[in-house]
C-alpha cells in the first residue's frame, strides 16, 4: 500500500478521489474506494510500538495485546471507507484526548520503565493529532456529500474481568443525542441481536459495561452536528484472553455478520437522514475490484482450466460392457475402464494451497473463492479414488446422498399413474434432424459451440464444458418432445451458463462453484417443465436415479439394482443398463440424485418469484446466491448475456393442469 503525507491524504479527500493510503509514520491506514453516507473505524485495531520506545516499554507482548481490540480492523474490511489505527494504545491512545492520551500508567499497570522525554512525547502526539487531522477532512466531505453521516466505531473488550455475564454487543450512547438519532440506534441494537455466532450467547445492550465517552465519539460528535457516531465494543470472544490465541472461524463468523449488519443499518440512516436515494444496500459497497480477486482467479483458473470430472468419470468401454453384460444374460456385471489421469492429485493440491485467498479483503468474495479451492480438494479426492471403493466416499463426502425427502418425492413421482392423453407411440427425429434442431437452438441463442458424435456419452447427450463442445450419443433417439427438452436443458442452461461464465471477467464461474450441479440441473429441469417439454417419463427416469443412487449406498450391486427397474418397474434393459452405469461409474457417483433435490429447490425460488438470471452467471450454487448478486450489483461481474428462454417466456406450462398438479405434489 502507497505511504502518502496527511496533507495528501486530505487534498484526496476533498478532490473526492479513491485510494487506499498508510501515513508516513505507518501509525494508521485509510481506505477510500467509494464515497458513501458512512465509514468505519477500529481505532485499537494495532499494536505497532515505534522502534525509539520499544525499550522503554514496561508492559509486554501479551498484555499490551490484551488491552487492543485486535481484528477489529479486520471486521470491517469488506466496506469502502475504513481507518485503521495500526500503533499500539500504549504509544498513544486515540480514544484519548490529547492531554491524556499518552499513559504513565493504565489499567494499574506502570506502562514505562523510565519517563519518556518531551521529544518522544511529542512525537506520539503528533501522530495523534495527524489522525485527527484527517478524520476531521473525512467527516466534513461526507457531511458536505450527503448532509449527513454515521461513523462506526469498533472495539473489542475482555469479559473474563467481570463476575456477572455482559454483552456480547455493547453501544455507548451517553454522549450521542439519543433523543435525535433513537430509531438508529434502536435499529443498530436489532442489527446486533440479529448476530448468531456458533456457540455464543448474543446479548445487546446500550451503557452496559461501557458508555461511549472515548474521544474519537467525542471529537466528530463536538465538530460535525450531523454525525452520529454508533461506539460499539465487542466482547472479545473470538480469542482467549488468557493465552492470545485466536479462533478463526469466529472471526470469519463476525466478520461476515457485521459487514451484513452494518450495511443494514447505513442503508436505514441513509435512507432517512441522508441525500442518498438508492434502495439497495449493496450499493452501499464499492465497486472497485479488488486487485486480490483478479490475482488468486487467474491463478485458480490456470490450475484448473482442464479439470472436467465428468470427462473423466465416464467410462471409455459403456457400450463393449453393455454387450457383453446382454451377452452373459445379466447376470455378471461390467467391468468398466477409464481414461487416465492427466493431473498428479498432490502436486494440484500443494498448488492450490498456495493461493492467497486471505489477501481478498471482502469477507463474501474471499469466502467464495476458499469455498471453490475446497470443493476442488474434493474432486481431486474423488478423481484420484476413480475405479477403486474410495471413489464412492469420496462422492458421498462432495455429493452426499439422498435425504428421506428425495426418497419421498421419488417415491411420490413413481407412484404415479400413467398420463393417458400422452401417446405411447411417436416417432424418432433422425439424427441430421436432431442434431439441425441443437444446431438452430444455439443458433437462436447466439452461442458458437461445437456439436459431436461421441460414444462416452452415457446417456444421449452431454455438455463439455472446458471444451464448449456438446456431445450425442451416436445411437441416441429422440422424439420432437425428447429433443425439445435436451435443447431445453443442454443448451438453455448448461451451454448458456458456460457461455455467460466465459465473458465474465473472472474465471470462478466457469470452473463451478461447491455443488453447482444441484443448481445446474435444477434450472435444467425447471427449463424442461416451463417450455412444456416434461414428461412423466422424464421425470420417473430422474426418480429412479434417486432410488437407485440409495439402494447403491445401502449396499447393492449392479445387478440388484438392475434387476429392481426391469422386473419391478419395467425399465427397458437399455434404460436400466444406462440409469444404472451412470450411478455405479467411477466406484459409486451419487450426484444424479441431485437432478430431482435441485429441481425441488429451484422450483420453489421460481413460485416465490426470486429472480433465477443470477444463478445463470455460469456454473453457480444457490448458497451463494446473495453473494452472486452482490458482485453483479457492485459491477465486479456482468450480468449474465444469455438468459434461459423458458424462464423469461414461460410457454403456458400452468394450463397443463395434470402436470401443474403432479409438480405440486413435490415437497
Amino acid at each position: 500500500m502507497q505511504q502518502l503525507k496527511i496533507s495528501e491524504i486530505i487534498k484526496l479527500i476533498e478532490q473526492k478521489k479513491t485510494f487506499e493510503a498508510i501515513a508516513p509514520d505507518n501509525s494508521f491506514s485509510i481506505k477510500i474506494n467509494k464515497y458513501v453516507p458512512y465509514c468505519c473505524t477500529a481505532i485499537h485495531d494495532g499494536g505497532n510500538l515505534r522502534d525509539r520506545l520499544r525499550n522503554k516499554i514496561a508492559i509486554d507482548d501479551y498484555n499490551r495485546w490484551y488491552e487492543e481490540d485486535p481484528h477489529t480492523g479486520q471486521f470491517i474490511d469488506s466496506l469502502p471507507i475504513t481507518i485503521v489505527g495500526l500503533d499500539s494504545r500504549f504509544e498513544y491512545d486515540l480514544n484519548r484526548k490529547p492531554e491524556d492520551c499518552i499513559y504513565d500508567e493504565a489499567w494499574g499497570k506502570q506502562v514505562w520503565k523510565r519517563p519518556l522525554t518531551p521529544a518522544e512525547k511529542q512525537a506520539s502526539l503528533q501522530k495523534h493529532h495527524n489522525f485527527y487531522k484527517v478524520i476531521h477532512a473525512l467527516i466534513k466531505k461526507l457531511e458536505e456529500l450527503y448532509d449527513s453521516c454515521i461513523v462506526y466505531d469498533l472495539h473489542s473488550y475482555n469479559y473474563q474481568r467481570w463476575d456477572r455475564t455482559v454483552p456480547l454487543f455493547n453501544i455507548g450512547t451517553e454522549r450521542i443525542d439519543s433523543a435525535k438519532y433513537e430509531t438508529f440506534i434502536e435499529n443498530w441494537v436489532a442489527e446486533l441481536s440479529a448476530i448468531s455466532l456458533t456457540g455464543i450467547e448474543n446479548q445487546t445492550a446500550i451503557n452496559d459495561v461501557f458508555f461511549g465517552r472515548g474521544y474519537n465519539l467525542e471529537f466528530i460528535t463536538q465538530n460535525f452536528s450531523n454525525t452520529l457516531v454508533l461506539a460499539t465494543e465487542i466482547k472479545k470472544v473470538y480469542s482467549n484472553e488468557l493465552t492470545g490465541e485466536d479462533y478463526p472461524k469466529l472471526i470469519r463468523e463476525l466478520q461476515q455478520k457485521l459487514k451484513r449488519a452494518i450495511l443494514n443499518n447505513a442503508q436505514y440512516f441513509s435512507e432517512e437522514n441522508t441525500n442518498w436515494r438508492s434502495k439497495n444496500s449493496v450499493h452501499l459497497l464499492d465497486k472497485k475490484t479488488d486487485p486480490a480477486i483478479v490475482s488468486v482467479d487467474k491463478k485458480l483458473f490456470k490450475l484448473l482450466k482442464g479439470f472436467e470430472l465428468l470427462a473423466y468419470v465416464n467410462p471409455i468401454n459403456t457400450n463393449s460392457e453393455q454387450k457383453r453384460f446382454i451377452k452373459n444374460k445379466y447376470a455378471k456385471p461390467p467391468k468398466f475402464k477409464y481414461a487416465p489421469i492427466k493431473i498428479n492429485p498432490f502436486e494440484l493440491k500443494q498448488q492450490l494451497s498456495t493461493l492467497r485467498t486471505q489477501d481478498i479483503s471482502d469477507v463474501s468474495i474471499r469466502e467464495l473463492y476458499e469455498s471453490v479451492i475446497n470443493s476442488y480438494f474434493d474432486k481431486i479426492d474423488l478423481l484420484s479414488a476413480l475405479g477403486t471403493k474410495k471413489f464412492l466416499y469420496n462422492s458421498l463426502r462432495y455429493f452426499g446422498r439422498p435425504s428421506k425427502k428425495d426418497l419421498t418425492n421419488a417415491e411420490y413421482i413413481l407412484h404415479l399413474p400413467s398420463i393417458p392423453s400422452e401417446p405411447k407411440r411417436v416417432p424418432f427425429l433422425s439424427m441430421d434432424e436432431a442434431m439441425g434442431a441443437f444446431k438452430n437452438a444455439l443458433d437462436e441463442y447466439g452461442i458458437d459451440c461445437k456439436i459431436e458424435l461421441s460414444k462416452r456419452v452415457i446417456s444421449q447427450v452431454m455438455v463439455l464444458n472446458s471444451k464448449k463442445t456438446i456431445l450425442i450419443r451416436p445411437d441416441a433417439k429422440f422424439t420432437r418432445k425428447e429433443a425439445n427438452a435436451l435443447i431445453e436443458h443442454e443448451i438453455g442452461v448448461h451451454m448458456v451458463t458456460t457461455q455467460n461464465s466465459s465473458d465474465e471477467k473472472l474465471n470462478i464461474f466457469n470452473l463451478g462453484l461447491p455443488m453447482n450441479t444441484m443448481t445446474q440441473e435444477g434450472l435444467a429441469i425447471l427449463s424442461e417443465y416451463l417450455s412444456g417439454n416434461i414428461t412423466l417419463k422424464r421425470l420417473k427416469k430422474i426418480a429412479f436415479r434417486v432410488v437407485i443412487t440409495d439402494m447403491m449406498c445401502s449396499g447393492a450391486d449392479f445387478i440388484e439394482c438392475f434387476n429392481f427397474l426391469v422386473n419391478r418397474h419395467g425399465v427397458s434393459t437399455n434404460d436400466a443398463y444406462i440409469i444404472v452405469t451412470r450411478i455405479f461409474r467411477g466406484g459409486g457417483f451419487t450426484k444424479d440424485y441431485l437432478y430431482l433435490s435441485g429441481f425441488e429447490k429451484i422450483l420453489k425460488l421460481w413460485k416465490a418469484d426470486i429472480n433465477l438470471s443470477p444463478l445463470l452467471v455460469g456454473k453457480t450454487s444457490m448458497d451463494f446466491y446473495n453473494t452472486i448478486n452482490e458482485m453483479i450489483e457492485r459491477e465486479i461481474i456482468a450480468k449474465p448475456k444469455h438468459i434461459t428462454k423458458s424462464f423469461e417466456h414461460p410457454i403456458d406450462y400452468q394450463s397443463n393442469e395434470i402436470y401443474e398438479y403432479i409438480i405440486s405434489g413435490l415437497s
